[in-house]
């Protein structure tokens, strides 16, 4: 578990983080959104020791992180991938991390298996290249099976393979008890994969949820129909419903505010033909979008 308790940085006169508060429960995988220059890696930083608070504090399963002997053994961390010495290979720089923790050196080649990386362990990190960093670094986090784990973009530079495998890979050490942070600007990959949201702007907590609340307290569903008798229809729906056309141009309506079962019985009663009834539901990124416009730090012209 990871509790953070008015957590605040300032840098001179610049707020990065201010009063920031939250939980990350075990046994979930929470992710971690906000816009550029949110906090977000500032407030990672603070909880692995990096950057001290200027007030509050952060803890990992209770304890502060400067207080831990042997880090490794109790939270792995992927920051930065490309932060290895360029010609040290996977292999000895793993060996060197286990070697500083106490832990034995067969999991070198345990977790270089379980990322895919055997055949190429004896390379120079260097010559990797983004997605290979990517695993490399994953490997390190995983070197002391430690119960807490944080990841900042770990699908930066991954192919659609390795990012479906360090998808289900995060689900499965949450279905073990683990506690899996992640920080990622992908939205669409993070309404596959956090089961629980922290949002951040600005340095402050907006949301702290379950992604699916997130989603439908900041959208609204609506449901997309095409039919031969479609003016027939916004007829019957009336003042039932916001009727918009669809953008695509395909000639669609588009109704809010009437579940899809309502508007297919009401077409049935009427004889009325349907070509589609599909239910809209909410994106992720527009859920974001909506709640973090006024924590946006740089806008592009419209």
């Amino acid at each position: 578990m990871i509790e953070a308790t008015g957590l605040t940085k300032h840098y001179g006169k610049t707020v990065a983080v201010d009063d920031l508060s939250f939980t990350v429960e075990p046994g979930r995988v929470t992710g971690f959104l906000g816009p550029n220059g949110a906090g977000k890696s500032t407030t990672m930083r603070m909880v692995l020791g990096l950057d001290t608070p200027t007030r509050g504090r952060v803890t990992v399963n209770g304890r502060d992180y400067r207080s831990l002997k042997q880090p490794l053994r109790v939270v792995g961390a992927l920051l930065d991938a490309k932060w290895v010495h360029p010609n040290r290979s996977a292999h000895a720089h793993l060996h060197w991390l286990a070697k500083s923790n106490g832990i034995p050196l067969k999991r070198v080649d345990e977790v270089l298996d379980l990322v895919g990386l055997t055949q190429v362990a004896k390379r120079r990190a260097g010559s990797y290249s983004l997605g290979m960093s990517q695993r490399l670094g994953i490997a390190g986090t995983l070197l002391g099976d430690p119960d807490v784990l944080l990841f900042d973009e770990p699908v930066n530079g991954l192919d659609p393979e390795g990012i479906l495998w360090i998808r289900q890979f995060m689900h499965r050490l949450a279905d073990e008890g683990k506690t899996v942070f992640v920080s990622s600007h992908l939205l669409s990959e993070m309404a596959q994969t956090a089961q629980d949201l922290i949002v951040i702007g600005r340095g402050r907590l907006i949301a702290q949820t379950s992604t699916a609340q997130f989603i439908k307290e900041a959208t609204e569903d609506a449901v997309r129909i095409r039919s031969p008798h479609l003016d027939r229809l916004r007829e019957l729906l009336g003042d039932k419903a916001r009727l918009t056309d669809s953008a695509t141009g395909d000639g669609a309506l588009v109704v809010h505010g009437v579940e899809a079962a309502s508007i297919g019985e009401l077409a049935a009663a009427n004889g009325i033909t349907l070509h589609e009834l599909s239910p809209q539901l909410g994106s992720l990124e527009e859920a974001f979008m909506q709640l973090t416009k006024e924590s946006v730090e740089y806008h592009a012209a419209e």
